[in-house]
């Protein structure tokens, strides 16, 4: 069987480690593992791995600051998986680096799914930004400025196609408040959370067919935004 990726999984529980690494090989992937902290740095710069499954409650330090401390020499794609459900975990995993997090417990298509998206994500930092995304009849071209929904132009407002092309560029991915609104008003914009709801707002009117049940852009309760995954 052709090897997909390698990945690595730092998670201190033998039996989880165990189940993931048997889903992960049986998919066609190369697996790495590790319970600690310290090994799981050594062999992410020995080894360079596409991906990385981080366990925050290592036994040696604290996930999150591992999550500071690859963020200043790697881009390699990091999915949390925890047993932390709140809310404030999940947004200061995704402000420390974190391209995904899954709470504990999880099913198997969901790992899947979410691994396949960071991978592709990783692919696309690592080629230069793609143009043309498309997906369920949502087609956003940068180059040409032009977003359609099966076919028909939609008139954004300059902002609104901002945060369209933010997600777009990070399809997959959930993005959090605080840093869609960095990357859309500014680092010292005045602007709040509350902005950036009634610009979602609008642009659901505009390119959701019922934007009570949204199908492109998703909520992160709490936490921020979703773009379906996008061609």
């Amino acid at each position: 069987m052709t090897k997909l990726a390698t990945i690595l999984i730092v998670e201190d529980d033998e039996r989880i480690r165990n189940y993931i690494k048997t889903v992960l090989t049986s998919c066609g992937y190369s697996v790495l593992e590790t319970g600690n902290a310290k090994t799981a740095l050594s062999m992410t710069a020995s080894h360079s791995p596409d991906l990385m499954l981080l366990d925050l409650g290592l036994p040696d330090r604290d996930g999150q600051e591992i999550l500071k401390e690859l963020r200043q020499w790697t881009k390699m794609p990091v999915i949390v998986i925890s047993a932390r459900g709140l809310e404030r975990d999940k947004v200061l995993a995704l402000d420390n680096g974190a391209d995904d997090y899954i709470t504990k417990p999880f099913g198997t298509e969901e790992l899947l799914a979410r691994i396949r998206a960071a991978l592709r994500h990783g692919k696309l930092r690592q080629g230069g930004e793609k143009t043309v995304y498309s997906g369920n009849g949502l087609c956003v071209d940068t180059e040409r400025r032009l977003v359609t929904v099966d076919g028909q132009n939609v008139h954004l407002t300059q902002i609104e196609y901002k945060i369209v092309t933010l997600l777009c560029q990070n399809a997959g991915k959930v993005l959090t408040h605080d840093f869609m609104i960095r990357e859309v008003w500014g680092p010292f914009s005045n602007c709040d959370t509350q902005l950036l709801r009634v610009n979602m707002a609008n642009i659901r009117r505009k390119i959701e067919k019922d934007p009570t049940m949204p199908e492109y852009i998703l909520t992160e309760i709490g936490v921020g935004y979703r773009m379906i995954e996008m061609d």
